[in-house]
């Protein structure tokens, strides 16, 4: 466009220069019309040279304008040089003219030009407008940079400083902080961006808590000399990732076992949208089963998980399938396994967040119970191969709801085991992963990311931890060394302080604690309280004597008590028909009967 633009203005200003100095519309009535087209031809040739077209009309600046100004130059010069050479007359003042008229020209239009892109901009509704927090160098750069961004719009600076209020800086006014609480309300700004790198991490953190309250996203930008440098200020407010927090060997999945158990197969994950179903669901992926049917209640976790896994199912020729549905409704989980010839199945399907289910009982036992009872007896019904329940360490002698009904549930899978020999069932037992919904990594990342502070719940609170993909490849693993009725533990390593996971996330986002020994650090750690059925310890096995190895090292083989199966029945029975009245009462003293008591030695006093 550029270059049709600048072809357009050589000869309308050597047109204009002749009006300009000798008052006439047709230069051809004063100079021979040979000359003129010696000059525009001449013209043309230096603006090709010259490449003008290449200055982008959203990098205009300083440096473009003072090729613009070279090239007026040489117009002057060409234009002399034809006057000279053919003894033209034409007054010296005509040369000059022509020059500095394309110059004037050839800046107004661009600029023109750049207003007219920025007014469409402003209507494409898709683009996020943004403050930019900090009108120095760093923020400059910043604005300079936005402007040819298609993601984002520079809409002004906000600064501190009275004594640039209200000026124009880099194109855009300079605001007072009071005025972005109305910006955001009216919905002209969405972002704030931070510009100030001379901020220290505290005074930073103290920033960002302050500005949270606006109610939409703010993010901190390095400057371009600390991204040159090395110095990364955006690590100040990074995230912390579950892999910095345990040191733990990636556990290899390459084995012939596992190639026999899923590979060729139709397997299906129950809660496939969940930390815990969505991990095992991208795993399951790499040993090329024949089908992989997705089942979970969830629409918005269905849609999110098939949709990170499409792109490499076709490409692998594994057909994926979505089903919507509930664990609880036996319709729906026999109709999912017989129209898709269900080989195996992974029930990861659960609430496990202990407060949640603690004030939720009734729908806790439905789903968590009753919900694995009718996957595992579909599947008993069906002959499938394998079934394998993702239970956890919660589910030992547990101090809550949540736990209790997930010992039930392996309670249950025991008990269907004892009445079929076609289908093997297992049940893997691990303790808390980093990074899962329920985890305190997200929560303490959103917490520091604010200034804190950073909670926990009692100083001397201890989990064991696993990561995710650890997880999810332990369990692919024990559920393929399963002859039945299996109950697997995971090593979960040492169990970890709560408070000293909070701490190593405070100094991995590089931030100082604040407490007694450094009353100026940056984040504080509150202890809240134990909540309601939370545990002080969490315990691994029943009876610890019981641990024998498996063929995998990180796998251990439980061999636990199990209910009889006349209190089964009558366990179940009255399960159904408390959760049927939505008796919590009921629900809880079922609990109190029939679930092992917690150690004393495990709960706070």
């Amino acid at each position: 466009m550029t270059i049709a633009l600048d072809g357009f203005l050589l000869p309308f200003s050597l047109w204009a220069a002749f009006g300009f100095r000798l008052g006439i519309l047709d230069p051809t009535t004063y100079v021979n019309s040979g000359d003129l087209i010696a000059i525009i031809v001449l013209s043309y040739v230096a603006l090709l040279f010259f490449k003008l077209y290449r200055l982008k009309l959203n990098a205009f600046d300083i440096w473009a304008i003072s090729k613009l100004a070279r090239f007026s130059f040489v117009l002057i010069a060409i234009a002399g040089l034809v006057d000279f050479f053919a003894y033209s007359g034409v007054p010296r003042s005509v040369p000059i003219l022509y020059g500095a008229s394309f110059f004037l020209f050839a800046i107004v239009s661009r600029i023109v030009f750049i207003h007219l892109i920025q007014a469409l901009s402003r209507l494409d509704n898709t683009v996020d407008s943004v403050a930019i927090y900090g009108a120095g160098s760093a923020g400059i750069q910043l604005a300079l940079a936005l402007k040819q961004s298609k993601e984002v719009r520079p809409y002004c600076f906000v600064d501190d400083n009275p004594s640039i209020k209200g000026m124009i800086v880099a194109g855009l006014k300079v605001c007072k902080p009071s005025v972005l609480e109305s910006l955001v309300k009216k919905g002209i700004i969405q972002r704030v961006l931070i510009a100030i790198p001379s901020l220290t991490g505290g005074d930073r953190a103290r920033l960002v808590s302050k500005l949270s309250t606006l109610g939409c996203e703010i993010q901190v930008i390095p400057s371009y000399v600390d991204l040159i440098s090395g110095r990364n200020t955006v690590s100040d407010l990074r995230q912390v990732t579950p892999d910095e927090l345990l040191n733990r060997n990636i556990v290899d999945l390459d084995s012939a076992e596992l190639k026999n158990t899923y590979a060729g197969r139709c397997v299906m994950v129950t809660g496939a949208g969940g930390s815990i179903g969505s991990e095992l669901c991208k795993q399951l992926l790499s040993f090329n089963p024949r089908k992989l049917v997705m089942f979970e209640r969830s629409e918005h976790a269905l849609y999110e998980i098939d949709n990170e896994l499409r792109a490499f199912t076709q490409s692998n020729d594994i057909e994926m399938v979505r089903c919507l549905g509930s664990v609880t409704d036996r319709a729906a989980v026999d109709a999912a396994i017989r129209t898709h010839d269900v080989e195996v199945i992974l029930h990861a399907a659960a609430y496990k967040h202990v407060p949640m289910v603690e004030e939720n009982e009734v729908e806790g036992a439905r789903n968590n119970i009753i919900g694995t009872f009718e996957v595992a007896d579909a599947a008993r019904v069906a002959e499938i191969e394998r079934f394998i329940l993702i239970s956890t360490d919660k589910a030992v002698r547990p101090t809550n709801v949540m736990g209790a009904t997930k010992r039930l549930a392996e309670q249950l899978v025991h008990d269907v085991q004892s009445k079929t020999t076609k289908t093997k069932y297992s049940m893997v037992r691990f303790g808390n992963v980093l990074g899962s919904s329920g985890s305190v990594v997200p929560l303490f990342n959103r917490q520091i990311a604010k200034g804190g502070p950073v909670t926990v719940t009692h100083a001397d609170v201890t989990r064991y931890f696993m990561t995710i993909p650890e997880a999810a490849r332990l369990v692919l693993i024990a559920g393929s060394h399963s002859t039945g009725d299996d109950l697997f533990v995971l090593d979960m390593g040492k169990p970890v302080k709560i408070i000293d996971l909070a701490r190593k996330m405070i100094e991995l986002a590089g931030r100082t604690i604040c407490d007694e020994e450094n009353p100026n650090g940056d984040i504080t750690i509150e202890i809240t309280g134990l909540r309601p059925g939370e545990k002080l310890y969490e315990e691994v096995l029943i009876d610890n004597v019981s641990k024998i190895n498996s063929p995998h090292e990180k796998i251990f083989h439980a061999n636990e008590k199990s209910l009889s199966q006349a209190e089964v029945a009558q366990m179940f029975k009255q399960l159904r028909k408390a959760v049927q009245a939505r008796d919590a009462k009921a629900v809880r003293d079922i609990i109190e009967k029939y679930v092992e008591k917690p150690s004393e030695q495990y709960t706070a006093h």
